[in-house]
């Protein structure tokens, strides 16, 4: 069996999935050659289009067996944790983890984001929003390249929602099970001392904000 984080992502599997759209997404939201913190890089599969892309980039996981496969500097930390004494003009927050399940963690990620956001920074942020968890169903799935993807077990209980994501390649099976909460925009920003800065993307699953002005 392939490595497995920490946290239950299968290496394996990140190595094999493309990007999806998500490095056209950020290019498009930032200035050109705009440098970049990653938060939760994985294994490089949106640093390194952003680096052919002209980004410089700074890539943060906790898994150093996903670091292993990134072609930029890295640092392994918890994201909560970071603190590297410099700012970014963009901070990249994907993979839909301010969803996490725990408030505390979210605030820590954010408190992160911020605090390593320039002051005319902006912070790119993919998330579920809430529609997605009124929509999520058991047996969704599609293909990202050569990988099959499919939802399975989905559990609500309030404003979590619980399910298995289930990958098939090259004749391979993997289970990743997550949690993650229902938020609204006040939920995610409220006490971040960040401002809503637009939506990147007419499904709304991006969007993008800034230092909250003072004053």
């Amino acid at each position: 069996m392939g490595a497995i984080t920490a946290d239950g992502c299968p290496v394996e599997v990140y190595l094999l999935l493309p990007p999806a759209g998500e490095p056209e997404v950020v290019h498009a939201a930032i200035p050109p050659g705009a440098s970049i913190l990653e938060l939760g890089c994985g294994a490089g599969r949106i640093t390194h289009p952003l680096v052919e892309l002209g980004h410089e980039v700074v890539a943060v996981d906790d898994a150093p067996e996903m670091l292993a496969h990134v072609r930029a500097e890295t640092v392994c930390a918890r994201i909560g944790d970071l603190d590297l004494g410099r700012t970014f003009d963009a901070v990249l927050l994907g993979s839909h983890l301010v969803n996490t399940a725990l408030d505390s963690d979210r605030r820590a990620l954010l408190a992160a984001a911020r605090r390593h956001l320039a002051p005319s920074g902006r912070l790119v942020v993919e998330w579920h929003p809430p529609e997605w968890f009124a929509a999520a169903a058991s047996g969704q799935g599609g293909r990202l390249g050569e990988v099959a993807v499919e939802l399975a077990d989905v559990v609500r209980d309030g404003d979590l929602l619980s399910a298995t994501v289930r990958y098939a390649a090259r004749g391979r099976r993997w289970e990743q099970e997550f949690t993650c909460r229902r938020l609204s925009l006040d939920d995610v920003l409220a006490g971040a001392d960040l401002a809503f800065d637009g939506w990147l993307t007419a499904d709304r699953n991006w969007f993008a904000a800034r230092a909250r002005r003072r004053g």
